[in-house]
């Protein structure tokens, strides 16, 4: 089970691959459901009049971000991947695997409806999110890889007992020295996901991960319950 941020950037309408519902969030019954009365604080929060009302998309073609364009496969305006998107197996598998953890929704699957709104993560809404998503987490079935950032860490924490991996990105030079990613610490994560969700199986366990990781070129390392996925880099080509 793959557990991922949201993305600050959202789809307002249809795109290609993608598709609104008509369905509003008065007519969805999001997964999770005893989240509902954190949901309702959390969208007290928001304040935002038309929420109830606006169309609906899956969450992991609603957000737009830089995790999620790599999830799908997509490339840099102008390339051919520019509109890549899963294809119908991947997004199953997806539906499955995928979590995701918003600030205004919590918990929900990667293809969970929802409309387009804006709330990001603050220690406000920790008191909102913490203690409801115990329970949740609880009922998961493991190993989680928890590749969310620091701050959705902190609004709803996983327990310790649960069988959970934290994941973290860094990038080694050809002197095998190694740094922090930023801006690319999300795009290595989606292709990561994209790898796992084109896989000719799912992996069961972190060996299998770590199999699916190298076959897309990044290495993988375990040293107790975090891991570390490694970027090679790649020195332009002299000439």
């Amino acid at each position: 089970m793959f557990l991922l941020p949201p993305s600050e950037t959202k789809a307002k309408g249809t795109y290609a691959g993608a598709r609104e519902s008509s369905l509003s969030v008065r007519d969805v019954s999001l997964a999770f459901g005893t989240l509902e009365p954190a949901r309702k604080l959390a969208a007290e929060v928001l304040n935002d009049k038309n929420l109830l009302d606006a169309p609906t998309m899956m969450a992991i073609d609603r957000y737009t971000g830089t995790l999620y364009g790599a999830i799908h496969g997509r490339g840099l305006k102008g390339t051919p991947t520019e509109h890549a998107h899963l294809n119908a197996a991947a997004m199953a598998r997806a539906k499955e695997t995928v979590l995701i953890q918003s600030a205004l929704f919590g918990l929900i699957p990667a293809t969970g409806l929802i409309p387009i709104y804006k709330l990001s993560a603050t220690p406000r809404l920790k008191a909102i999110w913490a203690e409801p998503h115990q329970a949740v987490f609880r009922r998961l079935q493991g190993p989680i890889i928890d590749m969310r950032s620091k701050l959705y860490c902190a609004l709803a924490p996983i327990p310790e007992e649960i069988d959970s991996y934290y994941m973290d990105v860094v990038l080694e030079a050809a002197d095998g020295t190694r740094s922090s990613m930023n801006h690319f610490n999300k795009k290595s994560k989606g292709e990561l996901i994209h790898a796992v969700l084109n896989a000719k199986e799912l992996p069961k366990s972190i060996a299998d991960l770590r199999r699916i990781a190298k076959k897309a070129g990044f290495g993988l390392e375990q040293s107790g319950r975090e891991l570390t996925l490694v970027v090679i880099y790649a020195s332009p080509i002299e000439g």
